[in-house]
């Protein structure tokens, strides 16, 4: 049997330091022949929820700016500026945003993405968003009892409901 786990085994993640390394491919810089050679090494740290809090308030609706700020935020050496983490090629900032997601516990792996596809809830705001044309983000402001309010609406009309699509 597992043994409990006290407050500082469950904070020690937040400290942990991940050395990644970089492709040359996405530096642009002329390996050995082999295209996933690496170039460097950089070092990341795992994203805490007060992280991912700032970045939600300070990106707001813009994703790129969401991005650029997750990886800025993750990177521990080399420490880049917002401004320089926004002017670094977009591949390689997609790589570093998958490994930043990564060890900060924020992938889906098949079988989670598989059980939040076949959510209620979830089910529920794609049936909305396909009837009234919202967007995910017009869903995901929805409360439950809207959702409710707006399923059962289409439930009642026998025409799928595609009118009157205000939120």
């Amino acid at each position: 049997m597992a043994r409990p786990l006290t407050a500082e085994d469950l904070l020690a993640g937040a400290a942990a330091a991940h050395t990644v390394d970089v492709p040359a491919a996405l530096l642009g810089v002329a390996g050995d022949g082999d295209g996933g050679a690496a170039a460097g090494q950089i070092v990341l740290r795992p994203l805490t929820v007060r992280d991912v809090q700032r970045v939600t308030r300070a990106a707001k609706e813009q994703r790129l700016l969401t991005s650029i700020l997750m990886v800025q935020q993750s990177l521990v050496t080399p420490k880049l500026s917002v401004e320089q983490v926004g002017g670094l090629p977009a591949g390689l900032v997609q790589f570093l945003l998958a490994r930043v997601n990564e060890i900060s516990g924020l992938t889906l792996d098949d079988g989670d993405l598989d059980r939040a596809v076949r959510a209620p809830i979830a089910r529920a705001c794609f049936v909305l968003a396909r009837e009234f044309g919202w967007t995910a983000a017009e869903c995901s402001e929805l409360t439950l009892g809207q959702v409710l309010l707006y399923l059962e609406m289409l439930a009642r009309d026998g025409d799928g409901g595609a009118e009157g699509g205000e939120g």
